[in-house]
């Protein structure tokens, strides 16, 4: 299994340098991905994630970049493949778009979006956004997208219950909580996805402190491993364990 960090979480932001100078210690510490968030309007501050990402494809090369995940909802379609495209120019096939619906009210708050309708808006919008990047077009609008970006990275879908099926069987893989699910639960989901089809799959957001103990995160992370998860991705917080400390808790 391999182990990636979420980046965005520095301890000096007042350090315009602070995304670029984190994404390229974890990559030269070992970690084997780099992926991003979306939280807005939450009582903190997280920068934009295709920009971070953005930043992190101009420092590192050849590990993975994705967003875990992004809000599809809070966007229009053209809006979003337009970005889509604009950073998969950047980041080249490293591009690994993970989407979902969204679990926050803060975030369709802060952008007059309608939460308790989001799941029904994600199925709408997730269908024309991948049909803008298969064609370049919507109606009348062409976006007329360079060759060799037309048809978009990798998507991989960030749900839970009964989505996870779908998950095996309409997109390029899954992602995973283990932010708010007990492993126990995160390990046994997994034979669900497994059992449908599906190949490729993540968890995401570990939530790493100085109280974590690395211990009982190591037993998780194997864990993982057993159940099939391709990648874990960590996020370490400002205090805590050493980014060395946590990447050799994963072989």
């Amino acid at each position: 299994m391999r182990l990636g960090a979420i980046i965005g979480a520095i301890a000096d932001p007042a350090n315009p340098r602070a995304i670029g100078e984190q994404s390229k210690m974890y990559v030269g510490e070992g970690f084997e991905s780099l992926w991003v968030p979306q939280a807005i309007g939450r009582g903190f501050f997280l920068p934009d994630p295709l920009m971070m990402l953005t930043v992190a494809a101009t420092v590192t090369e050849e590990v993975p970049l994705g967003t875990a995940i992004l809000q599809v909802t809070l966007y229009h379609p053209m809006d979003l493949a337009h970005r889509i495209f604009s950073l998969q120019q950047i980041c080249g096939d490293r591009l690994i778009i993970g989407v979902g619906a969204g679990s926050t009210e803060k975030d369709f708050l802060t952008l007059d979006r309608d939460y308790a309708g989001r799941f029904g808006a994600y199925r709408e919008t997730i269908a024309e956004l991948r049909e803008a990047l298969k064609t370049g077009k919507r109606g009348a609008t062409d976006l007329s997208p360079w060759p060799h970006v037309q048809g978009g990275p990798p998507f991989f879908f960030g749900t839970w219950g009964n989505g996870v099926e779908k998950a095996a069987k309409e997109y390029d893989g899954w992602i995973a909580s283990g932010a708010y699910k007990p492993v126990d639960e995160v390990v046994e989901t997994a034979k669900t996805f497994r059992a449908a089809g599906g190949t490729r799959s993540l968890v995401s957001t570990i939530n790493v402190s100085r109280e974590t103990d690395l211990g009982k995160l190591k037993e998780d992370l194997s864990r993982y491993a057993g159940a099939g998860f391709d990648d874990a991705v960590v996020i370490i917080l400002p205090g805590g364990p050493t980014p060395a400390e946590v990447r050799k808790l994963v072989d």
